[in-house]
């Protein structure tokens, strides 16, 4: 495993690429951050918006995809206040929605807004998670299905001129592989995170046919393109978007976090991420296992990018926090798909990656490796 020479990105990430001095994608475009002439996108931007008002056909112009996090409530701000759209938001919302995710979403909606509420089918949801889990080690893959196609289904069907959505992890996580290009386009999303161009015909098995499975489908492109439907990534646009300003943001409209759980039992060390859904701190620690990093080497590393913190700062955090979970999250994912924890730990002993991790005397995992250098 090797380690971005400025950040603590690894190699292992899928897509992940580095220049020839070690630096990652993702650092090399903080750099080109700061030459970009962001007059000249934010006029863009309103030309779109304005393109949106005058192309609608209905009273919305804009479609956006919330969860009541940090992020899709800037988003949403943003877009009403300072571009003037009549927002349309819809919300998959998770099998497990958390009471600060219900919070979330109710104080987004009364800023004042019309939202769509999506629910796939809870016992569906339930096999396809558990189903991931032995067969890829990853719960959420299921989930991102209907979560990032549910805006472009509203969208299709109540044709909306327009889609936005946040980040290009192209830019901010650096991937090269996933078909979204380093722009503003949000039309190929549906090729990032672990969709990589799937279909809802992806998860048919003996006890699940298409039908039940519409909400997991993307619109057909060609027929989004053929209306006039675009799509977009605000952050390509705006100065303002990092991670921290999109919490600061938040916070003074309402927003809460977890505030009284350990930082421990979470894996990371900021408490306004993933608020929704605890399935996704599980599936962290998952990650942590296959690919040797978590969620607070994500957060470390666009602290180092932004100058927050330093390298060594950074590795401190990572080993702190990254990989960890409280096992009451773990109780509580076991119970929702009902097998035993000791079964659980089988399936993850399968998927953990044995060039990185070896058993101590006790049987846990522990890391072959040391943070922020090669091996």
């Amino acid at each position: 495993m090797k380690y971005c020479k400025k950040c603590l990105q690894p190699d292992t990430r899928q897509g992940i690429k580095f220049n020839e001095e070690g630096v990652c994608y993702a650092c090399l475009y903080e750099e080109e951050k700061k030459n970009i002439d962001w007059e000249a996108r934010e006029k863009e931007l309103k030309e779109i918006a304005e393109w949106a008002k005058k192309t609608a056909k209905g009273a919305y112009h804009c479609v956006i995809g919330v969860s009541g996090g940090k992020d899709s409530t800037f988003q949403a701000i943003y877009v009403k206040e300072k571009l003037g759209l009549n927002v349309l938001l819809v919300n998959c919302e998770p099998d497990d929605m958390t009471e600060i995710g219900r919070y979330n979403i109710e104080n987004l909606v009364n800023k004042g807004f019309d939202i769509i509420k999506m629910r796939p089918n809870p016992q569906i949801t339930r096999k396809l998670i558990k189903r991931s889990l032995f067969t890829y080690g990853n719960i959420m893959k299921p989930t991102e299905y209907p979560l990032w196609a549910s805006a472009y289904i509203i969208a299709d069907k109540f044709d909306i001129p327009l889609i936005i959505q946040g980040e290009n992890i192209a830019l901010t996580l650096g991937v090269t592989n996933l078909g979204l290009g380093n722009d503003g386009n949000a039309l190929n999303v549906n090729e990032g995170n672990t969709l990589a161009g799937g279909n809802a015909s992806d998860w048919i098995d003996e006890d699940i046919n298409l039908n039940q499975l519409y909400m997991y489908q993307f619109p057909d492109k060609k027929r989004l393109m053929a209306k006039g439907i675009k799509a977009i990534f605000l952050q390509y646009y705006t100065r303002e978007w990092s991670q921290v300003y999109n919490a600061d943001f938040s916070i003074a409209r309402g927003l809460i976090g977890r505030a009284t759980e350990s930082l421990y039992d979470l894996g990371r060390y900021r408490r306004y991420s993933s608020l929704d859904s605890n399935i996704h701190i599980v599936n962290q620690m998952l990650k942590y296992y296959k690919l040797g990093f978590g969620f607070a080497t994500d957060e470390a590393c666009y602290d180092i990018r932004e100058g927050r913190i330093s390298r060594e700062e950074a590795i401190w955090l990572v080993n702190e926090y990254d990989g960890k979970c409280g096992e009451k999250y773990i109780k509580e994912f076991c119970d929702y798909i009902d097998i035993a924890v000791d079964e659980f730990w089988k399936v993850v002993d399968k998927f953990v990656n044995k060039e990185l991790f070896k058993k101590d005397e006790n049987g846990k995992w522990i890391p072959k490796f040391k943070v922020g250098e090669n091996m």
